[in-house]
């Protein structure tokens, strides 16, 4: 059975193939670095979609290293940037909650399509395996499906779903699901939220109130607010997350599907370009393929021998 690592760098791999592979094709037979050879290599980060800023960080970096004679060989350049990834991935990887008094609340953010319910799924899954109490909140009520989707995930894992009928106000299933959270002293709450309203204001204030009523009920709460984006969006997922960002305070992001996409530089441009650290990432359709996102072993895997 393959352990994470592996899984990782099999999960890697058509972004390996367009990143790097390229890289190490590109530096092959290079002994000394020409302007060429660092054109050919801001088309790669480019095409890996590692985004516009962070490409332009990454090459200013290489070149004052270059500069400083920090590098002097082609063959320098893959362990340079492995470096350099890693420190801007670094910082904001999750503790799971250890920290905070129970119920650890973490709301949930995304538009539809992303995998937002089976990520909450796989969360409570992922919490249940550590021996907590875990509740999950059906607040995407404008979306039938979105509810049985958690039922079921709750079935699986085994914790218990708070819910209304469709069509219901998502905040009142919040503060039932709080006030729930309290009573049968569970550890984690995590809260699911629509993925589309009528219009994309009507759904910003949605998420607003309902963060309000958490935060009502428990100061300081919800203490997590995780946005879920598909990598395989590439540079759309960073903004999708500045546009979330603006309006509900995301103190990550869980990244899904870098498995099925050769846009994992995406994983680099949401840290650097907006800030937000990659809490978890998704890298298959197994219940323990969601995990906490640790920075050097993104890098390691992203930078490995086949």
């Amino acid at each position: 059975m393959l352990g994470f690592f592996d899984k990782l760098k099999t999960g890697l791999e058509k972004t390996r193939h367009t990143f790097t592979e390229r890289i190490e094709q590109l530096i092959t037979g290079h002994g000394k670095i020409d302007e060429e050879l660092l054109d050919d290599l801001e088309a790669i980060l480019l095409s890996a979609d590692v985004g516009v800023k962070t490409t332009g960080k990454l090459m200013q970096n290489i070149k004052a290293a270059i500069k400083k004679n920090e590098i002097q060989t082609a063959d320098q350049l893959k362990p340079f940037l492995q470096d350099q990834i890693n420190s801007i991935l670094t910082g904001g990887e999750t503790d799971g909650g250890k920290d905070y008094p129970a119920p650890f609340i973490i709301m949930v953010v995304g538009v539809n399509g992303v995998g937002k319910t089976t990520t909450i799924g796989k969360l409570g899954h992922y919490y249940r395996q550590q021996g907590r109490k875990v509740l999950l909140a059906a607040a995407d009520t404008f979306r039938a499906a979105a509810i049985d989707q958690l039922e079921i995930w709750a079935g699986r894992t085994g914790a218990e779903l708070i819910k209304h009928s469709e069509g219901s106000d998502p905040a009142a299933v919040a503060f039932d699901a709080v006030q729930a959270a309290k009573a049968r002293k569970a550890d984690v709450l995590i809260v699911d939220t629509a993925g589309r309203l009528h219009t994309k204001s009507n759904l910003m204030d949605e998420l607003k109130k309902i963060r309000r009523v958490i935060a009502r009920e428990i100061p300081d709460a919800p203490q997590e607010t995780l946005l879920v984006l598909d990598a395989t969006t590439g540079q759309n997922a960073v903004n999708q997350a500045r546009t979330f960002g603006d309006v509900v305070q995301v103190s990550g992001v869980v990244l899904t599907k870098l498995d099925g996409t050769a846009k994992g530089g995406v994983v680099i441009a949401v840290k650097e370009e907006l800030g937000v650290p990659v809490r978890w990432i998704g890298i298959g359709e197994g219940m323990d393929d969601l995990r906490p996102f640790d920075a050097a072993e993104f890098a390691g895997a992203l930078f490995a021998d086949k």
